[in-house]
């Protein structure tokens, strides 16, 4: 069996959520597939994704957002794939003779439309077209013979609002890295936070910095990428005397060097498919003050604690709470079990699953 995997939303230089996610995916499916006869090779657009994938077969088509999409069906029909599966739900398909699996990672941007910043002006018009009623979506997903999506709740935002009649299968995210050793120090009193994350509107990273007036002495250690006009935003927001450090990006290790010593990782967002960072920390024994949204109770149950996104007051009561030597112990060990329900290998076979019962049903 030729399966194909849409690889074409990895980054070239660093992985975004979406981009990590294709590449753990493949990683674990490759080795899930190896001596049952299935055939993967992956499709990419530029060579310099290759940087970020595991080693494959590949072969290079067009991107994703090119005029040519339209005709990338009769692409991979001359190609011979008996099935394509794709990190996200925009690809072309007509015409194809192949099964096709399709992924929804959320919903957010039906009720926060703003686009990425880093789209041509062009596909940002179309995006928030897309965006204005869920018919371009159940069209998209009507062509598909299978939805994949990262998480239960976004399987049951699928449902509610009724965008396809095909079965649904959770294929998780999860951590990159295997959940690490028992912590032996506890830092309680490092009086430490992290965010790692975009900047868009429903990440509320505001509510985040307003808490800290709140929080005297405690450090933000904001470590994702920021543009400068964003991060000019936010210092505008920084109560006096209170202390967040932007990084501006970060290597692996020194993101793990940050959590090491952090009291807790935090996230304020309003809305989430699934939330990889949080998956992370915990994975790594830290403890995690999240906002009080069905996702985040999905991915963390017990392990964590929680407030409400639009209270920083709340935000701040509740990261004291990790103040408590006894707490903080208690919720390390548990995020660390928790962390051990999302699987990258548990996600590939559920991946495989639904490979061979697409392409069972075609034949």
């Amino acid at each position: 069996m030729h399966v194909y995997f849409d690889a074409r939303f990895t980054r070239t230089t660093h992985h975004d959520g979406i981009s990590r996610y294709g590449s753990c995916l493949l990683a674990a499916l490759l080795t899930a597939v190896r001596g049952t006869g299935i055939e993967v090779t992956a499709i990419i657009n530029d060579e310099a994704q290759l940087d970020l994938l595991p080693d494959c077969a590949w072969v290079r088509l067009n991107s994703p957002t090119s005029w040519q999409e339209i005709f990338i069906a009769k692409k991979l029909n001359d190609l011979g794939a008996d099935v394509v599966f794709s990190t996200m739900q925009v690809m072309g398909s007509s015409g194809r003779r192949y099964g096709l699996i399709l992924t929804v990672h959320d919903l957010i941007y039906y009720s926060h439309p703003l686009p990425p910043a880093d789209l041509p002006a062009a596909l940002r018009l179309l995006w928030r077209a897309y965006h204005l009623s869920y018919a371009p979506q159940r069209l998209l997903l009507g062509r598909a013979d299978a939805i994949a999506s990262v998480s239960q709740t976004t399987k049951d935002l699928i449902a509610e609002h009724h965008l396809s009649s095909k079965p649904v299968t959770v294929v998780s995210n999860a951590a990159e890295a295997a959940v690490s050793g028992i912590r032996s120090v506890n830092r309680n009193d490092a009086r430490s936070l992290v965010y790692m994350g975009a900047f868009l509107p429903y990440k509320n990273v505001e509510t985040l910095i307003r808490s800290l007036e709140h929080l005297p002495g405690w450090t933000l250690h904001i470590a994702s990428r920021i543009d400068g006009r964003r991060e000019a935003a936010l210092r505008a927001l920084i109560p006096n005397r209170a202390k967040v450090i932007f990084h501006r990006g970060v290597s692996d290790a020194e993101y793990a060097e940050l959590l090491e010593g952090a009291t807790a990782l935090v996230t304020a967002s309003q809305e989430e498919g699934f939330g990889l960072p949080v998956i992370e920390a915990m994975a790594q024994g830290v403890p995690v003050a999240v906002s009080d949204i069905p996702i985040f109770h999905e991915i963390a149950g017990e392990a964590a604690v929680y407030f409400d996104p639009d209270d920083a007051s709340d935000v701040a009561t509740t990261i004291e709470r990790l103040t408590d030597p006894a707490l903080w112990s208690e919720l390390s060990a548990a995020g660390q079990r928790q962390a051990k329900l999302f699987d990258w290998d548990a996600s590939a076979q559920a991946l495989v699953g639904m490979i061979r019962t697409v392409h069972a049903s075609r034949q």
